[in-house]
Order: structure tokens, then C-alpha cells, then sequence
């Protein structure tokens, strides 16, 4: 895994950097897309945003490159860019596959998360967390 900064520092994937990971299924359902789309040099973006039903909200892309100041998670040649606003929110995630019934897609697992909708693309975190301890965590419509 290496941080993109003004000068890109190569660091040992054992090293890993804000404990950000990508499991085995994740690695080799993107390897799978990057091949079918005819862009294995490209990686997978995650980002966070204002929005969704508690609060925050995952987003990801393809990209071709990384941009200046990401963090690179390189797992065995496959790359997922982070900004560093996202990566604030999402240190010691852990980005899946999971394919079930309802289809499949990339899920992330995050400690800092202390509230999140049933479709797992929105959540909260007690920085973004209301100040009424009873508040809910709400609903997105998709979950059932």
C-alpha cells in the first residue's frame, strides 16, 4: 500500500495504513469488473459524502488514476483510492463482496459507524451524530 503526497511513499502492505482493507471476495469481484470493462490499470474509489437516511453516505467509481494527496490500498496490484476527508471517517474499515439474494455489491465495514440504515450505504458516526441520544437512525425506502 503506498500514500499519495506531494512525494509517494511506498509502505509494506503489512504496514498497513489506517487499517483500511479489502477482503479476498472484494479483491477478485473488482478484479473481475476491471477485466470485463477492459481497465485492469484502473482502481475503485470510495469516497464519503454528506447525504443518505443517517447522516453520511458511501460512494464509489472507477478511476484511472489516484489524485493528489489519496491514500492507495493496494491488495496484491488491485488499488482503492481515498480522499483524505473520507479516509477520516472510514480508518479500520474493512470493503466487501457480498452477494446474496437481493443481488450484490460492495459493502463496507466500519468501527466508527455507531448508526446505519439497513442498506448499508448510509451511517453515522458520534461526529456526525445528533445530540438527542434517542434519535433514530431513520430509513433509506430500499430497506425492507
Amino acid at each position: 500500500m503506498s500514500v499519495t503526497t506531494d512525494v509517494q511513499q511506498i509502505v509494506p502492505e503489512s504496514q498497513s495504513y489506517n487499517d483500511i482493507s479489502l477482503t479476498e471476495k472484494a479483491r477478485e469481484h473488482l478484479t473481475k469488473l476491471l477485466a470485463e470493462r477492459n481497465i485492469p490499470d484502473h482502481g475503485l474509489r470510495v469516497f464519503v459524502s454528506g447525504g443518505g437516511c443517517s447522516g453520511m453516505q458511501y460512494g464509489m467509481a472507477m478511476e484511472s488514476e489516484p489524485r493528489e494527496f489519496d491514500t492507495i490500498v493496494d491488495s496484491n496490484g488491485v488499488k482503492v483510492f481515498i480522499d483524505p476527508t473520507s479516509l477520516m471517517y472510514m480508518s479500520g474499515s474493512s470493503i466487501d463482496y457480498v452477494d446474496n439474494l437481493m443481488g450484490g455489491g460492495f459493502s463496507i465495514d466500519n468501527p466508527q459507524a455507531v448508526a446505519s440504515c439497513g442498506c448499508g450505504h448510509s451511517f453515522r458516526t458520534t461526529e456526525n451524530s445528533p445530540a438527542s441520544p434517542s434519535a433514530s437512525s431513520g430509513g433509506c425506502g430500499s430497506c425492507g
